[in-house]
């Protein structure tokens, strides 16, 4: 199968960064002239207490199959695995987020739906997520939730051996979605959006090179899309960007995961 070229496919989100508080304390370092005295200093003990957090939650590289990923804090997580201690871990920017329903996606899909950051943070503070999660230096690079049918499987099955097919890997192997929407289409990440249909239920899907966008005054401004006008103008994908973000109504047709034409409502 051919593969399509994706506008911008990679995902975002927001950077993450601890920053530890040291305070040293020399003898003989008291500046007589200053008029301040060490115990008008910060005390080290706050300093000492920040840098053991953050000490039992940096540097852990590994792979945590079958875990059960919780939320402590912005940007702070904690995975639990059977047989091991609970790990605490941060997320960053370039960390990848795959859904199978509950961060986000459709449990009923074939492949797992790419998340962002404030989704995985959104469901984690409504309770625990089953989930793998890869680690390096205490920064998770991959957090892929687990399906039902897996979490009562073994770690070491193939099922949680991270051979899991992303949502980009289903459409290299042409499992992605197909068919035609018509509701609000709402920005994701950079070429992934969401459109919605009439129950509210929405699907995600990415854009390519080739995706035809159309509009009629809600993308870009048209001229004269009236009886016997033109019938709408070819936006960009950052006019379709900048309109997902308020968000519009419109026809999106998906082949294999990706819209072959997005049309504004007119």
């Amino acid at each position: 199968m051919k593969n399509r070229h994706l506008r911008k496919a990679g995902l975002t989100a927001a950077a993450i960064s601890a920053a530890l508080l040291m305070t040293a304390c020399q003898n003989g370092a008291d500046d007589s002239s200053s008029g301040e005295s060490p115990a008008a200093k910060a005390s080290p003990v706050d300093a000492t207490k920040k840098a053991s957090d953050s000490k039992n939650s940096k540097g852990v590289s590994g792979s945590f199959k079958n875990g059960e990923v919780s939320y402590l804090a912005p940007g702070k997580y904690i995975v639990s695995v059977p047989g091991r201690d609970d790990q605490q871990f941060w997320v960053a920017e370039d960390t990848e987020v795959y859904g199978a329903g509950a961060i986000c996606g459709d449990a009923g899909s074939k492949v797992d739906a790419p998340c962002t950051l404030d989704q995985l943070e959104s469901a984690l503070k409504k309770g625990s997520v089953k989930a793998d999660v890869e680690m390096k230096d205490g920064v998770a690079t991959l957090v892929t939730e687990r399906r039902a049918a897996q979490q009562d499987s073994d770690s070491n099955s193939d099922s949680g051996s991270g051979s899991r097919e992303t949502v980009v890997e289903g459409i290299d192997k042409g499992k992605g979605v197909n068919g035609t929407w018509f509701g609000n289409v709402s920005y994701l990440a950079p070429g992934k959006y969401t459109v919605s249909d009439m129950k509210g239920t929405e699907q995600q899907f990415l854009v390519a090179d080739d995706t035809k966008i159309m509009g009629y005054d809600d993308i870009c401004d048209a001229v004269n899309t009236g009886p016997g006008g033109e019938g709408g103008v070819e936006c960009t994908e950052a006019q379709l960007e900048a309109a997902a973000k308020k968000g519009f109504s419109a026809e999106v047709k998906i082949s294999n995961g990706i819209a072959t034409t997005i049309t504004d409502d007119h």
